[in-house]
């Protein structure tokens, strides 16, 4: 692997919160996290609940704004942008086009169905109308979306529909970064089953994915590497049969 050639490189990244509506209490979420991610990687998060994994996604994502610290994309030509520094009219044309990022949230119009949801998706990173919605009839049912389902709003179906639907939108067409937070958080066996295999297959086609599961048999399977975090810091980055070995031995998960 060539160290040169990632496709995110996070340097000295922080971020800090006031929290006025309890105490006006400091509390820092990131504390100069330095991580890269190159091109086929699957680096998953691990760590408690307040480690800062989430948070770290929503840095690079940029809906949170980093205190301190840059964040480096390498585009498609060969360019490295810094998206602390873009306009949000730049980071929004990054969103569309070369970052995916899939919550176990879905955040889409209530009377939108999962059809137009993953169609406008796929629109939204270059492809057609057309070619976007046939990708979007492959992505539904990969992630066995009914049919009878695919125009009713989304406001009315299960968590785990709404999961797969996100996850779909988010993989139309390859990024260059993939961003997952809990994707299969609410999926039963068989649902959850197809949701790894499709995040599985993306890593063959080049994209780098950062990954945070609870699951560790879900980090097993699919990281490449796994970066361990606390306290907002990066406590260990190495193997999975490493880092899995640490938790194993009692640093919660």
């Amino acid at each position: 692997m060539n160290p040169n050639n990632f496709i995110l490189s996070c340097q000295g990244l922080s971020k800090s919160f006031t929290l006025h509506t309890i105490d006006g209490r400091h509390v820092e979420a990131l504390r100069g996290i330095d991580i890269e991610i190159h091109p086929g990687e699957h680096v998953a998060l691990a760590g408690s609940s307040g480690a800062g994994k989430s948070s770290l996604l929503k840095c690079i994502y940029r809906t949170y704004e980093p205190t301190s610290g840059s964040v480096f994309l390498r585009l498609r030509n060969g360019e490295n942008v810094d998206l602390t520094q873009v306009s949000d009219q730049e980071m929004a044309f990054y969103r569309g086009r070369d970052i995916g990022y899939v919550s176990q949230f879905l955040r889409a119009e209530p009377r939108r169905g999962p059809l137009d949801i993953v169609t406008r998706a796929g629109v939204s990173r270059g492809m057609d109308r057309e070619t976007a919605r046939e990708a979007a009839v492959v992505s539904l049912r990969r992630l066995n979306i009914d049919e009878k389902l695919w125009d009713v709003h989304a406001s009315v179906l299960s968590g785990g529909e709404k999961q797969r639907i996100n996850l779909a939108a988010g993989t139309i067409s390859a990024p260059q970064l993939l961003l997952l937070d809990e994707p299969v958080s609410a999926l039963d066996p068989n649902n959850r089953e197809a949701a790894l295999d499709l995040i599985g297959d993306l890593t063959s086609h080049g994209v780098a994915v950062l990954a945070v599961f609870h699951d560790l048999e879900a980090m097993e399977r699919l990281a490449s590497r796994i970066v361990l975090m606390r306290n907002g810091q990066v406590e260990m980055n190495g193997t999975p049969e490493d880092v899995l070995k640490v938790l194993a031995e009692g640093v919660p998960s």
